[in-house]
């Protein structure tokens, strides 16, 4: 009844039956918990995504002209890695690329096109399904690195960092910011009984994020954390909520602090953390290490209007370009290069126009805001173009700017009459 009356009063829910509006909430639960479990393949993610497209068209799913730009920068990116792929289709790895790429430019307005409706109540289920998946996920990797789970050492780790439920523990520890985050916000918000769970939450995911010795994840698990705590300050209505925001986040920096002291106090693990903390890593250093190899493919980029295709970056030099932006150049030529960045610091840029709309899912907002603000970062020295996470908070961030400016209209209209 809750969930019922607050999409009421935001009027933004397509008219639906009860039974509908139910179903079309858990499968949002579910496409927001399964996105945590993506070591197989086909995932249950892809699964549960598709699933709930059919079941949103089937029952009413609308698409907002303030959508369309983000349709057209979709289209204009994949026709480029098209383009660029067609002399590479004997390929299969490539084929397959192409075809993930466009998936997920598929997935992007599928969840533009929910958020954009029945919003505070659809990214409520969106927040729970994470928080279920992302506790499932760390506990898992947890568990595998102190070699709780028999025989589970192989399938939940890697080269002795924590993987959990993923095939990368790089993709783990980024997927688990926004989770940690949404953790974090109810417990400097909350009453005390849901800020206790939720402490023990963030707790559990800051470890199996620290655990997975991924530095790009530990930085971007403070720098996103510093910088949503920053938000929420500027955004709350009363003094006290701003004074209790604060200290707790205070708090939470000294647990954190302890929990690290800790770890540290086994050899093993204080052994890996020296060597991942490190800044001279022998992949990132000289003229093919990972930034001169983006200075390099920068300016083959620049003599290549249709790029080299994808998955073709390795065949010049010795990794992957680790960096999004430069990749969407080399994989779909000039067309791929201009419209990647394209999309997403217009969606960046949007969304700082929109931090301080008062909407009834600002809260949800600004963590979205704040972990899509950290991948965006994190491209620049890592390939992030196929995580299904960037993608989901990318399309959210359009569809909740969607519905805000719906809402805002709304509320004007309301305020004039």
């Amino acid at each position: 009844m809750a969930y019922a009356a607050t999409a009421g009063e935001v009027k933004l829910a397509a008219p639906a039956a009860p039974g509908v509006l139910a179903l079309q909430r858990a499968l949002v639960w579910l496409v927001g918990a399964s996105g945590a479990i993506v070591f197989i393949e086909p995932s249950p993610y892809e699964i549960a995504t598709l699933l709930a497209t059919v079941a949103f068209f089937a029952t009413g799913l609308r698409l907002r002209l303030a959508l369309m730009p983000l349709v057209a920068l979709l289209v204009l990116l994949n026709v480029g890695y098209t383009i660029s792929a067609i002399p590479l289709f004997e390929q299969s790895e490539v084929v397959s690329w192409i075809a993930t790429s466009w998936y997920m430019a598929v997935t992007v307005v599928f969840f533009a096109m929910v958020t954009s409706e029945d919003t505070a109540v659809r990214l409520d289920m969106l927040r729970r399904g994470l928080v279920v998946g992302a506790m499932v996920a760390s506990l898992l990797a947890v568990a595998g690195y102190f070699h709780l789970v028999p025989g589970g050492n192989d399938l939940l780790t890697l080269y002795g960092r924590a993987r959990g439920t993923f095939k990368d523990p790089n993709v783990l520890g980024a997927f688990l910011i926004l989770p940690a985050l949404f953790a974090l916000q109810s417990a400097i918000s909350d009453k005390l009984g849901k800020a206790c769970r939720n402490v023990i939450a963030f707790g559990i995911m800051s470890l199996a994020i620290l655990l997975a010795f991924s530095r790009a994840a530990w930085g971007g698990l403070v720098l996103t954390s510093a910088f949503m705590l920053a938000l929420m300050v500027l955004t709350s209505r009363t003094d006290t909520q701003r004074s209790r925001i604060i200290i707790m986040a205070i708090v939470a920096a000294v647990l954190g602090l302890a929990l690290i002291a800790a770890l540290l106090s086994f050899d093993s693990t204080a052994e890996m953390f020296k060597q991942r903390a490190s800044f001279d890593q022998s992949y990132d250093e000289g003229r093919f290490g990972r930034f001169g190899r983006h200075i390099l493919g920068a300016e083959m980029a620049l003599d290549l209007p249709l790029g080299i295709g994808p998955l073709q970056f390795h065949r010049y030099f010795p990794e992957d370009t680790h960096n999004s932006y430069l990749n969407a150049f080399m994989s779909g030529g000039w067309l791929s290069g201009v419209c990647y960045p394209a999309l997403v610091f217009t969606t960046l840029i949007m969304g700082f126009r929109h931090i301080f709309v008062r909407v009834p899912w600002q809260r949800a907002y600004l963590a979205i805001f704040s972990a899509f603000v950290g991948t965006v970062g994190e491209s620049f020295v890592i390939d992030t173009d196929h995580w299904r996470h960037f993608w989901m908070m990318l399309g959210a961030m359009w569809g909740m700017i969607a519905a805000a400016q719906v809402y805002k209209t709304a509320s004007d209209e309301a305020s004039s009459a």
